[in-house]
């Protein structure tokens, strides 16, 4: 999935980027979140910057995540500019703690959850470390992932630890 994803052009990268921000405006749960939850992304995955971009400017809360690999855990601190990330293990851009507050999961009305691979049924493949499936296992509210078509697969392995997402809005067909 990874070599596949790396074949995407840039202004394929671009457009499917747009089309999934504005299909993602449209959804109910975009419109009622007050507070939203969201990485950083970085090619190929797509484009969150331009999210969180508008978040801001329809005066809603953002927050990103923080990951702490020693004890495999991670949190989300509300962002409030660019300049409150910095660049960590893999060139991640994190929140920096001392610049961040803690957002506590009861306060997320909506989670964009990324990964590398889904399935229509709502199932996802991470990235590996399972720092989301631990996080959304304590969560209740929303979730949604953007996804670039070839991310989709007909089926995948599941685990009991798995957490399935409400929508999965794909670049041009929703699943």
């Amino acid at each position: 999935m990874k070599e596949k994803l790396s074949e995407i052009t840039k202004q394929e990268y671009e457009q499917w980027s747009y089309q999934l921000a504005q299909r993602l405006y449209n959804e109910e749960s975009w419109k009622k979140a007050d507070t939203i939850g969201i990485t950083v992304s970085r090619f190929p995955e797509p484009d969150t910057l331009q999210i969180i971009r508008r978040a801001w400017e329809e005066g809603k809360r953002v927050a990103v995540p923080k990951c702490f690999p020693a004890d495999r855990k991670m949190e989300f601190r509300r962002l409030t500019s660019f300049l409150e990330l910095e660049s960590v293990y893999y060139g991640l851009l994190e929140p920096i703690e001392a610049l961040t507050e803690k957002i506590e999961p009861e306060e997320f009305g909506l989670m964009i959850v990324p990964g590398l691979a889904y399935c229509s049924g709502g199932l996802r493949l991470g990235f590996g470390g399972g720092y989301y499936d631990r996080w959304l296992a304590g969560y209740g509210g929303d979730t949604i992932s953007l996804a670039f078509r070839m991310q989709m697969v007909p089926e995948m392995p599941v685990e009991p630890h798995d957490k399935k997402i409400d929508m999965i809005i794909t670049a041009p067909d929703d699943v």
